[in-house]
Protein backbone atom coordinates (compact mmCIF):
# COMPACT_ATOMS: atom_id res chain seq x y z
CA UNK A 1 0.00 0.00 0.00
CA UNK A 2 1.06 3.32 -1.00
CA UNK A 3 2.27 5.95 2.14
CA UNK A 4 -1.23 8.29 1.94
CA UNK A 5 -3.38 4.93 2.43
CA UNK A 6 -1.00 3.97 5.23
CA UNK A 7 -1.34 7.20 6.67
CA UNK A 8 -5.40 6.88 6.25
CA UNK A 9 -5.82 3.94 8.04
CA UNK A 10 -3.48 5.30 10.88
CA UNK A 11 -5.23 8.37 11.49
CA UNK A 12 -8.73 6.21 11.30
CA UNK A 13 -6.81 3.47 13.83
CA UNK A 14 -5.89 6.16 16.09
CA UNK A 15 -9.50 7.85 16.25
CA UNK A 16 -11.26 4.63 16.95
CA UNK A 17 -8.23 4.35 19.95
CA UNK A 18 -9.59 7.60 20.64
CA UNK A 19 -13.32 6.65 20.79
CA UNK A 20 -12.13 3.82 23.39
CA UNK A 21 -10.24 5.75 25.66
CA UNK A 22 -13.66 8.50 25.44
CA UNK A 23 -15.61 5.27 26.49
CA UNK A 24 -13.45 4.53 29.63
CA UNK A 25 -13.32 7.88 31.08
CA UNK A 26 -17.35 8.22 30.64
CA UNK A 27 -17.76 4.63 32.00
CA UNK A 28 -15.57 5.31 34.97
CA UNK A 29 -18.03 8.09 35.97
CA UNK A 30 -21.08 5.42 35.89
CA UNK A 31 -21.13 4.04 39.80
CA UNK A 32 -21.30 0.42 40.72
CA UNK A 33 -21.80 0.31 44.36
CA UNK A 34 -18.56 0.35 45.29
CA UNK A 35 -16.51 3.92 46.63
CA UNK A 36 -14.04 5.47 44.05
CA UNK A 37 -12.65 9.02 43.93
CA UNK A 38 -13.46 8.78 40.29
CA UNK A 39 -17.07 9.13 41.32
CA UNK A 40 -16.18 12.93 42.27
CA UNK A 41 -15.18 12.94 38.74
CA UNK A 42 -17.22 16.22 37.68
CA UNK A 43 -17.85 18.24 40.59
CA UNK A 44 -16.45 21.50 40.13
CA UNK A 45 -15.73 23.77 43.50
CA UNK A 46 -16.38 27.29 43.45
CA UNK A 47 -12.66 28.35 44.62
CA UNK A 48 -11.88 32.02 44.61
CA UNK A 49 -14.73 32.86 42.04
CA UNK A 50 -13.68 30.43 39.40
CA UNK A 51 -14.86 26.93 39.17
CA UNK A 52 -12.07 24.67 39.60
CA UNK A 53 -11.97 20.64 39.78
CA UNK A 54 -12.60 19.20 43.32
CA UNK A 55 -9.24 16.89 43.23
CA UNK A 56 -7.00 20.55 42.36
CA UNK A 57 -8.28 21.99 46.12
CA UNK A 58 -9.03 18.73 47.72
CA UNK A 59 -7.90 15.27 48.62
CA UNK A 60 -10.46 12.60 47.74
CA UNK A 61 -9.85 8.78 49.52
CA UNK A 62 -11.48 6.03 50.06
CA UNK A 63 -11.21 4.45 53.48
CA UNK A 64 -13.65 1.27 52.18
CA UNK A 65 -15.96 0.33 49.58
CA UNK A 66 -19.00 2.66 51.61
CA UNK A 67 -17.50 6.04 52.37
CA UNK A 68 -15.57 8.39 49.88
CA UNK A 69 -13.63 11.51 52.30
CA UNK A 70 -12.61 14.67 50.83
CA UNK A 71 -9.87 16.47 52.58
CA UNK A 72 -9.59 20.30 51.64
CA UNK A 73 -6.72 22.30 51.14
CA UNK A 74 -7.93 25.21 53.18
CA UNK A 75 -10.56 24.66 55.69
CA UNK A 76 -12.93 27.10 54.21
CA UNK A 77 -13.29 25.28 50.87
CA UNK A 78 -15.81 22.78 52.95
CA UNK A 79 -18.77 24.94 52.24
CA UNK A 80 -18.46 24.81 49.11
CA UNK A 81 -16.96 21.50 48.46
CA UNK A 82 -20.45 20.36 49.88
CA UNK A 83 -22.05 23.17 47.59
CA UNK A 84 -20.18 21.63 44.23
CA UNK A 85 -21.05 18.08 45.42
CA UNK A 86 -24.85 18.81 45.60
CA UNK A 87 -24.75 20.86 42.11
CA UNK A 88 -23.07 18.02 40.44
CA UNK A 89 -26.37 15.93 41.30
CA UNK A 90 -24.61 12.61 42.00
CA UNK A 91 -27.08 11.73 44.56
CA UNK A 92 -24.73 12.13 47.29
CA UNK A 93 -25.20 13.91 50.81
CA UNK A 94 -21.84 15.12 51.89
CA UNK A 95 -21.87 15.42 55.32
CA UNK A 96 -18.61 17.45 57.34
CA UNK A 97 -16.73 17.24 60.51
CA UNK A 98 -15.66 20.72 60.32
CA UNK A 99 -12.19 19.10 59.01
CA UNK A 100 -13.55 16.88 55.89
CA UNK A 101 -16.70 16.36 54.20
CA UNK A 102 -17.57 12.57 54.54
CA UNK A 103 -19.81 11.01 51.88
CA UNK A 104 -21.46 7.72 52.63
CA UNK A 105 -22.51 5.75 49.24
CA UNK A 106 -25.71 3.67 49.56
CA UNK A 107 -25.74 0.69 47.68
CA UNK A 108 -27.54 0.18 44.88
CA UNK A 109 -30.99 -1.02 44.70
CA UNK A 110 -31.83 -3.28 41.70
CA UNK A 111 -33.71 -0.61 39.57
CA UNK A 112 -30.88 1.44 39.76
CA UNK A 113 -28.54 -0.72 38.87
CA UNK A 114 -30.54 -1.58 35.71
CA UNK A 115 -30.35 2.13 34.85
CA UNK A 116 -26.96 2.57 35.35
CA UNK A 117 -26.46 -0.96 33.12
CA UNK A 118 -28.52 1.03 31.11
CA UNK A 119 -26.22 3.93 30.74
CA UNK A 120 -23.23 1.98 30.45
CA UNK A 121 -24.98 0.71 26.79
CA UNK A 122 -25.82 3.86 25.47
CA UNK A 123 -22.05 5.17 26.28
CA UNK A 124 -21.04 2.11 24.66
CA UNK A 125 -23.60 2.61 21.66
CA UNK A 126 -21.91 6.14 21.04
CA UNK A 127 -18.61 5.08 21.05
CA UNK A 128 -19.80 2.60 18.43
CA UNK A 129 -21.14 5.32 16.09
CA UNK A 130 -17.86 7.15 16.34
CA UNK A 131 -15.69 3.95 15.27
CA UNK A 132 -18.73 3.67 12.46
CA UNK A 133 -18.05 7.28 11.84
CA UNK A 134 -14.21 6.96 11.79
CA UNK A 135 -14.36 4.14 9.21
CA UNK A 136 -16.79 6.55 6.83
CA UNK A 137 -14.17 8.99 6.86
CA UNK A 138 -11.11 6.93 6.59
CA UNK A 139 -13.36 5.19 3.81
CA UNK A 140 -13.92 8.36 1.52
CA UNK A 141 -10.64 9.48 2.15
CA UNK A 142 -9.60 6.28 0.13
CA UNK A 143 -11.65 7.00 -2.51
CA UNK A 144 -9.71 10.13 -2.92
CA UNK A 145 -6.33 8.79 -3.02
CA UNK A 146 -5.28 7.98 -6.74
CA UNK A 147 -4.85 4.19 -6.54
CA UNK A 148 -6.19 1.37 -8.62
CA UNK A 149 -9.74 -0.53 -7.39
CA UNK A 150 -7.97 -3.50 -5.93
CA UNK A 151 -5.87 -1.00 -3.76
CA UNK A 152 -8.65 0.94 -2.77
CA UNK A 153 -10.71 -2.40 -1.93
CA UNK A 154 -7.95 -4.02 -0.16
CA UNK A 155 -7.46 -0.28 1.66
CA UNK A 156 -11.58 -0.26 2.77
CA UNK A 157 -11.03 -4.33 3.90
CA UNK A 158 -8.15 -3.24 6.29
CA UNK A 159 -10.02 -0.58 7.54
CA UNK A 160 -13.50 -2.78 8.29
CA UNK A 161 -11.15 -5.18 10.30
CA UNK A 162 -10.09 -2.24 12.05
CA UNK A 163 -13.81 -1.12 12.97
CA UNK A 164 -14.67 -4.80 13.77
CA UNK A 165 -11.77 -5.09 16.04
CA UNK A 166 -12.94 -1.95 18.03
CA UNK A 167 -16.41 -2.51 17.91
CA UNK A 168 -15.61 -5.98 19.83
CA UNK A 169 -13.38 -4.15 22.14
CA UNK A 170 -16.54 -1.77 22.90
CA UNK A 171 -18.66 -5.14 24.00
CA UNK A 172 -15.93 -6.60 25.96
CA UNK A 173 -15.67 -3.13 27.66
CA UNK A 174 -19.33 -2.96 27.94
CA UNK A 175 -19.67 -6.54 29.41
CA UNK A 176 -16.95 -5.97 32.05
CA UNK A 177 -18.81 -2.90 33.21
CA UNK A 178 -22.43 -4.16 32.88
CA UNK A 179 -20.67 -7.37 35.17
CA UNK A 180 -19.74 -4.78 37.47
CA UNK A 181 -22.94 -2.45 37.72
CA UNK A 182 -24.59 -5.64 38.08
CA UNK A 183 -23.01 -7.80 40.94
CA UNK A 184 -23.98 -7.11 44.18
Amino acid sequence: MNDEVEFIIDSAREAMQNAIIHLEKQLVNIRAGKASPAMLGSVKVDYYGSQTPLNQVANVNTPDARTITIQPFEKSLIQAIEKGIMVANLGFNPMNNGDSVIINVPPLTEERRRELAKQAKAEAEEAKIGVRNDRKNANQDIKKVDISEDEKKMAEAEIQKLTDTYIEKIDNILAVKEKEIMTV
